[in-house]
């Protein structure tokens, strides 16, 4: 029987990664096309959303997705979320229409196809380095003022697997204040069940999302980014020990 899972748990896996790419190499021409302008961005990211159906609905997997605040359209959010899976990427593109960029990890650019579009659309950080996470604060900056949203994972990485949630970053939460914009957390419930970083491990079914009230940031200034911080992790912690009762 383990035999029998190990199988399976790896024929899922290599069926992830064709689902990823397989996309990516049809749509090859007309997603080449919406990078070529930073305006044509929008175009974009309706491609990559339609790319995220296709492999969460591939994989098996049945999003549910509730709001407690609905998204005003053409306005800009600081959406966060808690990061638990390979999955979350393509959760997060599903759960949400604003048009946002992602601010993530370098080290993702090195998956083929994958990778190649990533790094022309995404806002990549090397969190080693003080000098590249100020690149990234400016260069969020400019999206923001150009109507689009950002979407950050502000635990900073994956945390452990016994790791409910992770304490969160500054980032995220200072650059909405700076800006004035509302911070959206988002909860993602059954993505480690479904789809975790342990290779062996994942199946299809349910994947629940709570799309929580906006936080304002309106008459907040630097020295509330703490707070805040902890705000928001609260809302996304309580949520989690809801689902998980």
């Amino acid at each position: 029987m383990k035999i029998v899972k190990h199988i399976f748990w790896t024929l899922y896996r290599v069926w992830f990664y064709i689902l990823v790419a397989l996309p990516i190499l049809i749509m090859f021409p007309i997603l080449l096309i919406s990078i070529l302008k930073e305006s044509w961005y929008p175009f974009f990211f309706k491609l990559a959303r339609f790319w995220a159906k296709i492999i969460l609905i591939g994989m098996g997997f049945k999003t549910i997705i509730k709001h407690e605040q609905a998204l005003e359209k053409g306005k800009s959010y600081m959406f966060i979320a808690n990061h638990t899976s390979m999955a979350d990427i393509m959760l997060m593109l599903v759960s949400v229409k604003n048009p946002f960029v992602f601010v993530g990890k370098k080290e993702l650019a090195k998956i083929p196809l994958f990778g190649f579009f990533y790094k022309r659309t995404c806002i990549l950080v090397d969190r080693s380095s003080a000098k590249s996470r100020q690149a990234v604060f400016l260069r969020a900056q400019r999206r923001l003022q150009s109507g689009l949203s950002i979407c950050i994972f502000p635990e900073g990485g994956v945390p452990e697997e016994h790791i409910e949630l992770d304490d969160f970053k500054d980032g995220a939460f200072r650059l909405a204040i700076n800006h004035k914009t509302p911070i959206v957390p988002l909860t993602f419930a059954d993505n480690k069940k479904r789809f975790s970083y342990t290779f062996f491990s994942g199946s299809p079914g349910k994947m629940r999302v709570k799309i929580h009230k906006f936080l304002s940031t309106e008459n907040l200034t630097v020295e509330d980014t703490k707070a805040l911080n902890q705000e928001a992790r609260q809302i996304i912690l309580k949520q989690l020990q809801v689902f998980n009762k």
